[in-house]
């Protein structure tokens, strides 16, 4: 029988919606909760609602619930589709996978892989974005599940942020360092590890030293590779076009991404953030 396959992701992504509904991609959306009321991430509130709010109201955050996974398998089944691939923020940072995995136990009658990218934001993009290349090239379900697979090891993201309070409110501050640092102004280079868990790569005095720090990791590290390169930001525009100018000089970008992290990872870092997200092509 022929393969017929869907892709779903979850709004962490921060894929860009134009590349998502170029490709058939379908987003479920995480969840921002202020008392009052409570938003899908990125369909009724958007990143810079949630900046202008901070510091007086921050929300709160959940992962995309149970049931749009089930409507989006049921809408995929009534489509016809024989085979999902759903990849998703990792799990060290948010249960998104293991509840796709539970709406997934109701369809027995497609094959549905979940993929835990343990990493996040365009990171896991890249994930997406690459399965969606092959699924329209004519890939097999079994070898863009093997590809992916290989994937993970070959990307990396690399951010900065203006305060860690975000992060620690929000519980999310694992491997990253405290008080004292900031008491320096030494900022963390923040990425995630293997287990697709936060922490300190390394440290630059001061906001300018560290940006100037992640375009010296990112253009170490791939002088000799071809790769995707994202620049994301979080109420950043400015710093972002910036990074955007120098990155755009690098011989070796087979694909350029910029774009804002959504309102969900925006509660959790606050205003100010700028990262890359790398992946080998």
């Amino acid at each position: 029988m022929e393969e017929k396959i869907a892709l779903l992701c979850d709004s962490m992504c921060d894929l860009p919606p134009e590349i998502a509904s170029r490709f058939g991609i379908k987003v479920v959306a995480a969840r921002v909760i202020y008392p009052d009321k409570e938003y899908s991430d990125r369909v009724d509130i958007q990143p810079g609602e949630v900046y202008e709010r901070m510091p007086e109201e921050i929300p709160t955050t959940s992962m995309p619930p149970l049931q749009e996974f089930q409507d989006a398998f049921e809408s995929f089944r009534k489509d016809g589709y024989t085979h999902v691939l759903a990849i998703h923020i990792s799990s060290g940072l948010s249960g998104t996978s293991q509840v796709a995995e539970i709406a997934a136990k109701n369809f027995n009658d497609m094959v549905i892989k979940v993929i835990d990218s343990r990493t996040l934001s365009m990171g896991t993009g890249w994930m997406v974005l690459d399965a969606a290349h092959n699924i329209a090239n004519g890939w097999s379900f079994e070898r863009i599940v093997e590809n992916l697979k290989n994937l993970q090891s070959k990307i990396n993201v690399y951010y900065v942020i203006e305060t860690l309070e975000y992060l620690r409110r929000g519980g999310r501050i694992g491997l990253v360092a405290s008080m004292l640092g900031e008491f320096l102004n030494l900022k963390p280079i923040i990425s995630v590890n293997p287990e697709g868990k936060y922490f300190t790569f390394c440290k630059a005095k001061g906001r300018r030293k560290s940006l100037e720090k992640i375009m010296q990791i990112v253009e170490e590290s791939i002088q000799d590779k071809v790769i995707n390169l994202a620049v994301v930001h979080g109420g950043a525009l400015k710093e972002c076009e910036a990074i955007m100018e120098r990155v755009r000089k690098l011989p070796n970008i087979k694909e350029l991404i910029a774009t804002d992290i959504s309102p969900v990872l925006g509660v959790h870092t606050g205003p100010g953030l700028v990262g890359i997200c790398v992946q080998e092509a």
